[in-house]
C-alpha cells in the first residue's frame, strides 16, 4: 500500500489535514457574518486543494507508467547484454582451449628439441672435459714429479745444512763449556734487554755495592724514588749449562732416574747461586730488599719453574727473584713507569710553584688595576663634565643659528622702528 501512494498523494493528504485543522480553528473562533466568509474561503481552499491533489495524482500515475516502461526496457537490454556476454565468453573459451592445445603441442616439440640439443651439448662437453682432464692430469703428474725432484734436491741441501748446523752446534757447545764465555753471553743479552726497556742512565754496569769490597754486580738498576741517593736493584746473570744439558739429555733418552738426578743437580745449583747473590748483592739501604737472578733462556727458566716450590723458597729465604727473558722486561717496564711517574710528579711540583708565583703576580696586578681604575674614574668624571659644558655651548649656538634664519632681509630696520613707536606710545 505504501508503494501505491506517491509523493503527490502524501502531499495532498498532508495539505488536506492542514486545511481541516485550520477550518476547525476558524469555526471555533469566528461567529456571524465573519464565520460565513471564512466558510466560503474554506470551500474555495478545499476546491483548490482537490484540484491540486488530482493534478498531483495524475502526475504520479504518469511517472509510475514511465518508470515501468524504463524498467521493462532496462530488463530487455540487460537480458540482451547477458546473452551477448555469454556468447562472447563461449567464443573466448573455445579460442583459449584451441590456443592452449596448440601451445601444448608446440611446447612438447620445443622440449623434445631442447632435450636433443642438451644431449648433444652434454656429449660435446663430456668429450671436451675428458680431453682437458686427461691433459691436466698429465701436466699435473709432470709438475708433481718435477716438484718431487726439486723437494728431494732441497731435502739433500737441507740435510747438508743440518750437518753443518750440527757441527756449528757442537762448536757452540764447546764455546759454552767455557764458564767465562757463557757468562759474557748472558750478560750481553741482559744488557740488551736493559737498553731496550729502561731510559738512558737508569742502570750501571759492574757496580761495586760495598766500599772496599772486590765484589761487583753485573747490573745495578736505580729505583725511581725521591732520594738524594736512590737505592738500586742488583741483577746478576747465571747460566748453569751443565746441569741443564744433563736434564735435556735424560729427557731425550727417557731415563727417569737420570732426569731426576739432573733436576736435583739443577735445583742445588740454583740454591747455591741464590745464596751467593743474597750474601753479595743485597746491601740495604744501598740496594733494595731483594735481588734478581737472570736465566738467559726461557727453556732453562721453564725447567726451573717446573721444580716444585723452588722459586717460592728462593724468594722467601734468599730474597732473590728468578726471572727469564720473558718476565724480566715486564718488571723493567714497571720500573720505567715509575720513572715516568716521578718525572710527572716533578713537573707537577714545578707547575704548582709556577701557579703560586702567577697567583702572587695576579694579586699585584689586581692592585695596579685598582689604582688605574680609580684614576680612570676621575678622568672619566672630568671628561663627562667637559662634554656636558660642550653640549650647553652647542645648544646656545644652535639657538643663535635659528634666530638668524628666521629674520628676513631688511627686517632689522622695521623691527627697530616698531620698537621706537612702541616706546613712544608707551611714553
Amino acid at each position: 500500500m505504501s508503494d501505491a501512494l506517491g509523493p503527490g498523494s502524501i502531499l495532498a493528504i498532508v495539505a488536506l489535514g492542514a486545511v481541516v485543522v485550520l477550518a476547525v480553528l476558524l469555526l471555533r473562533r469566528g461567529t456571524g457574518a465573519g464565520a460565513a466568509g471564512e466558510g466560503d474561503l474554506l470551500a474555495r481552499l478545499y476546491v483548490m486543494l482537490e484540484r491540486e491533489t488530482a493534478a498531483r495524482t495524475a502526475d504520479s500515475e504518469a511517472q509510475r507508467a514511465r518508470l515501468a516502461e524504463i524498467e521493462r526496457v532496462l530488463a530487455a537490454r540487460l537480458d540482451q547484454s547477458r546473452a551477448e556476454t555469454a556468447d562472447r565468453l563461449a567464443t573466448i573459451a573455445q579460442s583459449i582451449t584451441r590456443d592452449l592445445g596448440d601451445a601444448r603441442v608446440r611446447q612438447g616439440e620445443a622440449l623434445r628439441e631442447m632435450a636433443e640439443a642438451s644431449a648433444r651439448q652434454l656429449e660435446t662437453i663430456r668429450t671436451a672435459v675428458n680431453e682437458r682432464l686427461h691433459e691436466a692430469v698429465e701436466r699435473q703428474m709432470q709438475t708433481s714429479f718435477q716438484r718431487v725432484l726439486e723437494q728431494f734436491a732441497a731435502m739433500q741441501k737441507a740435510m747438508g745444512e743440518v750437518t753443518a748446523m750440527t757441527a756449528q752446534i757442537g762448536d757452540l757447545k764447546r764455546l759454552f763449556s767455557n764458564v767465562k764465555t757463557r757468562g759474557g753471553w748472558g750478560e750481553a743479552q741482559l744488557r740488551a734487554i736493559l737498553d731496550d726497556v729502561l731510559p738512558a742512565g737508569a742502570y750501571q754496569a759492574n757496580c761495586r755495592l760495598r766500599e772496599g769490597s772486590a765484589e761487583v754486580v753485573e747490573f745495578a738498576v736505580r729505583m725511581p724514588v725521591r732520594a738524594t741517593t736512590p737505592p738500586v736493584l742488583a741483577i746478576d746473570s747465571k747460566f748453569p749449562t751443565e746441569a741443564y744439558e744433563r736434564l735435556l739429555d735424560a729427557v731425550n733418552r727417557v731415563d727417569a732416574e737420570a732426569e731426576r738426578a739432573a733436576r736435583c743437580a739443577l735445583e742445588t745449583t740454583l740454591r747455591i747461586e741464590a745464596r751467593k747473590i743474597a750474601s753479595k748483592y743485597i746491601v740495604p739501604p744501598v740496594t733494595v730488599e731483594f735481588a734478581v737472578l737472570y736465566l738467559p733462556t726461557d727453556g732453562l727458566y721453564a725447567e726451573v719453574a717446573r721444580l716444585p716450590g723452588l722459586l717460592d723458597e728462593i724468594g722467601r729465604t734468599c730474597r732473590v727473584i728468578v726471572m727469564g727473558p720473558g718476565l724480566l722486561p715486564a718488571m723493567l717496564r714497571t720500573i720505567h713507569l715509575g720513572y715516568v711517574t716521578l718525572a710527572l710528579e716533578e713537573r707537577t711540583d714545578g707547575i704548582a710553584r709556577l701557579l703560586g708565583a702567577t697567583r702572587q703576580e695576579m694579586l699585584k696586578m689586581d692592585g695596579v688595576l685598582e689604582r688605574l681604575a680609580r684614576n680612570a674614574s676621575a678622568m672619566s668624571s672630568s671628561i663627562d663634565e667637559a662634554r656636558r659644558r660642550t653640549r650647553v655651548v652647542a645648544r646656545q649656538l644652535r639657538g643663535l643659528d635659528g634666530v638668524e634664519s628666521l629674520v628676513p632681509e631688511g627686517a632689522g630696520d622695521d623691527a627697530a622702528a616698531g620698537t621706537g613707536e612702541t616706546e613712544f606710545n608707551g611714553a
